[in-house]
């Protein structure tokens, strides 16, 4: 179901607001946290509503949904975000249509979206996606690699690393979800040129932003559920 202007403006201010309280709580500065909307499976109506109505950064999973999305919008000023996991093929359309990669895990992907960022571009924004809990079943580079990576990134000109994204595996309580996210944290701390932790989501984002997240994903608390559907 699609909201409207109003639904979404309530959605979008509740989340603006919870940020707000947890930065209080954590003795953060709400306006070192950026909202990112993710906007998967929502059709760019939504997404032009939601621009309207102050939110500019949008986080999309799958690449051709994305592109078909962003021939609708391109009057707007947004700034898109790649969060999915990155096939070879699909370099070359990322990494002339989003200003934000989070998914970065290998050197060799790495290689193809500096190689195909186009000249007339800003470099591209990277975070390295960090498989924070060795999970087998998620994307992510193994915390132990993550120093081999970053001097590999760090030599490429057309890209920028500028953190780490993390999905942690689900936890009950806020000390456990903390522990994580301070773990990451605490990698990202050991390389001075990163300053960007894309992490938190509505049900963990008060222990991400206590560990540090300057960047949390939030999608069905702002458009609310998703249809489900085959792969996209």
């Amino acid at each position: 179901m699609n909201l409207n202007k109003d639904q979404l403006r309530d959605n979008i201010h509740s989340i603006q607001n919870a940020i707000a309280q947890m930065a209080t709580k954590h003795h953060r500065q709400s306006d070192q946290i950026c909202l990112l909307a993710v906007s998967k499976k929502k059709p760019a109506e939504q997404i032009r509503i939601a621009f309207d109505l102050g939110q500019k950064a949008f986080g999309e999973n799958y690449l051709q949904e994305a592109l078909d999305k962003q021939q609708q919008l391109l009057d707007l000023d947004i700034d898109w975000h790649f969060i999915g996991p990155i096939q070879s093929n699909k370099t070359r359309d990322i990494s002339a249509n989003f200003s934000w990669v989070h998914s970065v895990d290998r050197v060799k992907i790495a290689k193809r979206l500096n190689d195909q960022r186009p000249a007339h571009l800003p470099p591209l924004n990277i975070c390295l996606q960090v498989n924070i809990d060795n999970e087998p079943s998620k994307s992510g580079i193994a915390p132990e690699k993550i120093m081999e990576l970053t001097e590999s990134i760090m030599a490429l000109p057309r890209l920028k690393l500028r953190g780490l994204m993390a999905i942690p595996a689900p936890k009950e309580s806020f000390e456990e979800q903390f522990k994580t996210f301070k773990r990451v944290h605490d990698i990202m701390k050991k390389t001075p040129e990163m300053d960007t932790l894309s992490m938190g989501m509505s049900g963990d984002m008060d222990a991400a932003i206590a560990a540090g997240s300057t960047m949390v994903r939030v999608g069905t608390a702002i458009f609310g559920s998703r249809k489900s559907s085959s792969k996209v």
